[in-house]
Formats: structure tokens, sequence, C-alpha cells
């Protein structure tokens, strides 16, 4: 829910892990440049789940009184690490009970974005694990979602940001985040359609070539007069998407897809792209809807 100035907060995803600082930092960050109010949201899944199926288990109100204690303990350390690092940013806590992708779904109806951090989880785990939280909060969410496996990369000049196209209203939807990202940072802004072969070949492939090429400029055309601070690089790179863009994070500040591009099966909300890229991109990832 916006606040009272109309501001809609970050939301970031606390772990119990205090070492699990990247995506707080990484929130805190974004807070900072877009002078936005931050949440910290620390979801308490089912209790008894962490107790041997033959020891004695305390009552419920025992156990709850010790699972906020710890969540209290999480949110306090958090907080204490946005103010050191940045003072001026305005922070909120909700511990709250219940799965943290469903609780986070929540908060991003009223959120500006959700930040949750990653674990590189094999595709097995992340798909079906009852623990699992960035791809049902990307699926559902109505907020572009960050995903944070590792922090954002300085050494490259100029730095950069990349962009996935694919001409589909998601892309179009990324392509403007990708924007306002490397507007933020004084970045430039790469903006890739990458054009995968059919297994059967194509009649005409230059043809299929400059098809991208116009799809492409017709969706970054006009983005550019409203951030002329942006250097924008725009090309159209044969290969697998996954890999295309997975080596483009190698030293990017960030990466932004859409959920769910062309070709995609009905449900299959975030699409195989995101998911394969979510996996394997080696900077933070956004994930925008159209």
């Amino acid at each position: 829910m916006a606040g009272a100035d109309g501001r809609r907060p970050i939301v970031v995803g606390i772990a119990p892990a205090p070492s699990e600082r990247l995506s707080l930092a990484w929130a805190a960050d974004e807070a900072d440049r877009r002078h936005l109010p931050l949440k910290l949201v620390h979801a308490q899944g089912v209790p008894t789940a962490g107790y041997r199926s033959g020891g004695a288990r305390p009552s419920w109100e025992e156990w709850n009184k010790a699972l906020h204690g710890l969540g209290d303990e999480v949110l306090k350390e958090a907080v204490s690490f946005v103010e050191s690092r940045h003072p001026a940013v305005q922070v909120s806590t909700l511990l709250a009970e219940g799965e943290p992708a469903w609780v986070l779904c929540e908060e991003a109806r009223g959120a500006a974005l959700v930040v949750v951090g990653s674990w590189h989880l094999s595709k097995r785990r992340e798909l079906f694990s009852s623990a699992a939280v960035a791809l049902p909060l990307i699926a559902h969410a109505p907020c572009p979602v960050a995903v944070v496996p590792e922090p954002e990369h300085v050494t490259q000049q100029p730095a950069y940001f990349v962009v996935g196209v694919d001409g589909s209203p998601q892309s179009a939807a990324a392509v403007d985040l990708a924007f306002e990202e490397a507007a933020l940072r004084g970045a430039l802004l790469r903006a890739l359609y990458v054009w995968h072969p059919p297994l059967l070949g194509v009649l005409d492939e230059e043809a299929a070539v400059q098809e991208c090429r116009r799809l492409l400029s017709e969706t970054v055309a006009g983005r550019t007069a409203t951030h002329p601070e942006v250097e924008l690089h725009h090309e159209v790179v044969r290969g697998h998407p996954v890999q295309v863009l997975t080596e483009a994070s190698e030293h990017a500040l960030g990466l932004v897809v859409g959920t769910r591009g062309r070709g995609g099966f009905s449900g299959m909300l975030l699409g195989s792209v995101g998911q394969g890229v979510l996996h394997h991109a080696r900077c933070p990832v956004i994930t925008v809807r159209a």
C-alpha cells in the first residue's frame, strides 16, 4: 500500500540468515536512488516443520512466541543495516505468518518493486520446493520483481544495463524500466534482440533478421526522448536467448526481462527464457509484467 505521501515502497524479503545481505543492500540502494520508502518483510512459514517427529513439541503459544522473537531480531538487524548504509531512507517492517512467496505477493499489490535474494537453487528445487520464492512471486506479483544472486558489477567501464527485447508487450515494459534503471545509475543501455533460428531453418535468413531489427527499433523508439541522458546500444544477436543474455549479464549492472515473451504457453507466466536467466545470470535480474 502506498504511504501517506502517495509513494509506493520498495519491498524486500528478509532471509533468516544474517549473512544474506546482498538483496537487502541492493534494495536499500534502489530505495535511495528512487527516493522511495523501503519495507522489510520477514515471513514465517509453518512452525512445526522444524521439529523431529519423535521429540516433544512445545505448545503453540511457546512456539509462536519464540518464532516471533527470532523474526523481530532478524528485522531489527536488517533495519540497522539499512540505516547504516542509507540513513535518509524511510524504513518500515512487517513480520508475517505464512509462506514467503504468498506474503510477498500480497505485499506486491502496493509496491513499486519487490526484491528477493537467490541461492542458485537447482532447477528441481527451485521449481518444486515449498521453500521456493522467486518463481511463484514473479509469476503472480503485479509489480516488477528483482532477484539478486550477486552484487552489481562496477568494474566494467562504461557501466551498462541489459534488456532483452522480443517485440512483445512484456519486453516493451521491460525496456521502459531498463531506461529508468540506466538513467538512475548514469549507465548506458544495451537492448538485445536474440534471434534463435528454428530447427528446420528459414527460407530467407536475411529477411528474418531484418524483421528482428524492425521489431527492436519499434520497441525502443521514443524512449531516448524520455531519457536523453541514456546512451542506447541496440543489437540483434544470433543464438539461444538464455545463453546470449547470460553472457551479456556477466559484466552488467543488471538484466531486465519480460515475464513472458513470444512463444510462451498459456499459463506459463515466466517463460523458459526468464527461468533460464534467473538460474544462470551473473547479475541482478529484474522481471517486468506488461
